[in-house]
């Protein structure tokens, strides 16, 4: 492939000088710049038909960038990401179990107190257009330790809170910092590992972030059972406390080249409008101008809505149909897709890499949307979990044991799907991969915060079985729109691109 890309018939020349330059990667300077540049095509990647740095042997497998770490080193920064995923994502449902002590102390209703874990969440779908740009531009590590302090601070400020005011303040200041971590981790697993090998990292990683809104409720129903729900947030404080230390201690800067270094030279002046633009939030909003980015983005979204949907109105819903009385005993309820999501761990990665590799061998590369077949079938299974979950509670059939085994099977179902969702977002554009995890973090928490404020009042007017149809007929259609993505990618890449321009800077 390299002697055929340094040699170039006519045709492959036509094709060179016919490409547009204003793809997702910037075009390169063939006269000025020295490297040993090649047209590799992308088939149905996100980006353009531009010129790569193309190494001797595959750019893949044996790109030497992916080896600057040791595999134990890389194993400890993966370890690191997901415990800080986990603070992160049980901090957005660990009032669930509490939210009737903490309606009584300030005086208000369990919706209020849900509508302030939809506000974090919503904070955290807003944070994205921001850390996306800010960890493309100065590098991920910089990003981490500036949140995981900030995260700290404002986790002591939940903990101290006087009145229901400064409680949505700092819930929201802590939301805004919550997604740094998540979107900061798998833009390292895109750093660290090669194409084949993230998703396995990936699902490693996910564990936090999904076993997390199950850990959660089950251990503020501990705490509020036995002491004040404050605790909760003490705890939280401690964790980010270890967070902090781990990720100034452990975590090195991987991004291969920083958006900063394009800055050099420019004037005050110039140096300004050059962060005003790379620092638009914008620039992550454009990207759903690609269906690709959208499509992958619903399909997160619909996981997320059907995660949220079930844990807040677990203890509103479950426990006056079970004569449950303690928050301690609903929250043990949070335990069976916090398991799921465990065994889910072992297998998600592993068969989404697997995937790739078999459809590798068939076609002889790799193609980005190989990797969302994984996910289909899964998305399918969810929806029907989901149906068996709602109408079940709904005509009180069949008691504890088939709504623990649904929420078991939800678990393993959902971190089966992830690990190939966030894959692709680090696949498709890889110059502005941060961007691309960033639009679609942002686009599945504005969900979770929709399902999260909605469900209780859905459940009220239309009972839980008819919002478990909705919740299984978003999961049916974003499933549809996983297998247009794999049929019809390509296509609707070149149609946006010359629709609308988006450049990588």
């Amino acid at each position: 492939m390299a002697k055929q890309g340094h040699n170039g018939d006519a045709g492959e020349s036509e094709k060179t000088q016919s490409v547009p330059t204003a793809g997702i990667c910037p075009p390169q300077n063939r006269e000025s710049d020295s490297l040993d540049l090649h047209f590799v095509p992308t088939h149905r990647s996100m980006g353009f038909e531009v010129p790569v740095e193309l190494p001797h042997q595959d750019e893949e497998e044996n790109n030497t960038r992916f080896d600057r770490l040791s595999s134990r080193r890389k194993r400890g920064i993966v370890a690191l990401l997901s415990f800080c995923a986990l603070l992160s994502s049980t901090a957005t449902t660990s009032v669930m179990a509490a939210t009737p002590e903490v309606a009584s102390e300030y005086n208000t209703t369990g919706s209020m107190i849900n509508i302030s874990n939809a506000m974090y969440t919503l904070s955290m779908a807003i944070s994205p257009l921001f850390w996306g740009p800010l960890s493309q531009l100065y590098g991920r590590r910089w990003v981490s330790l500036i949140t995981t302090s900030t995260f700290l601070g404002f986790s002591i400020g939940t903990a101290l809170s006087p009145n229901l005011a400064s409680f949505f303040i700092f819930r929201i200041l802590s939301g805004f910092q919550g997604t740094s971590f998540i979107l900061a981790g798998s833009a390292v697993i895109g750093d660290i590992y090669r194409p084949t090998e993230r998703a396995t990292a990936q699902g490693w990683f996910l564990s936090g972030t999904q076993i997390g809104p199950a850990l959660g409720p089950c251990i503020s129903g501990i705490i509020v059972t036995y002491t004040s729900w404050r605790v909760i947030f003490w705890l939280q404080t401690a964790m980010s406390a270890v967070a902090t230390v781990g990720t100034f201690v452990w975590l090195p800067e991987t991004i291969h080249r920083k958006g900063i270094e394009d800055a050099k030279g420019l004037s005050r002046v110039e140096m300004f409008r050059f962060l005003c633009r790379r620092i638009n939030p914008w620039r992550v909003v454009q990207l759903y101008a690609y269906p690709n980015i959208l499509f992958a983005g619903l399909a997160s979204s619909s996981l997320l809505w059907n995660l949220y949907s079930i844990l807040a109105a677990i203890r509103y819903v479950l426990n006056p149909r079970f004569n449950l009385t303690t928050p301690l005993q609903s929250g043990l309820f949070f335990l069976a897709p916090g398991a799921g999501y465990l065994l889910g761990t072992f297998l998600g990665g592993r068969y989404a890499d697997a995937v790739v590799k078999q459809y590798i061998k068939k076609r002889g590369r790799r193609i980005p949307e190989d990797r969302l077949i994984s996910a289909v079938p899964f998305m399918i299974f969810n929806a029907a979990c989901m149906l068996v979950y709602g109408w079940t509670v709904q005509f009180n059939r069949g008691g504890i044991p088939v709504v623990v085994i649904v929420l078991f099977m939800q678990g393993v179902g959902q971190l089966m799907c992830f690990p190939s969702l966030n894959t692709y977002c680090l696949d498709v554009v890889p110059d502005r991969s941060a961007e691309v995890v960033a639009a679609n973090f942002a686009m599945r928490y504005a969900f979770s915060c929709l399902a999260t404020a909605s469900v209780l009042p859905g459940i009220e007017a239309i009972g839980v079985g008819w919002i478990s149809t909705v919740t299984a007929a978003f999961l049916v259609a974003s499933c549809l729109a996983l297998v247009a993505t794999v049929q019809w990618g390509d296509k609707w890449r070149e149609r946006t691109h010359e629709r609308r321009k988006i450049p990588s800077s």
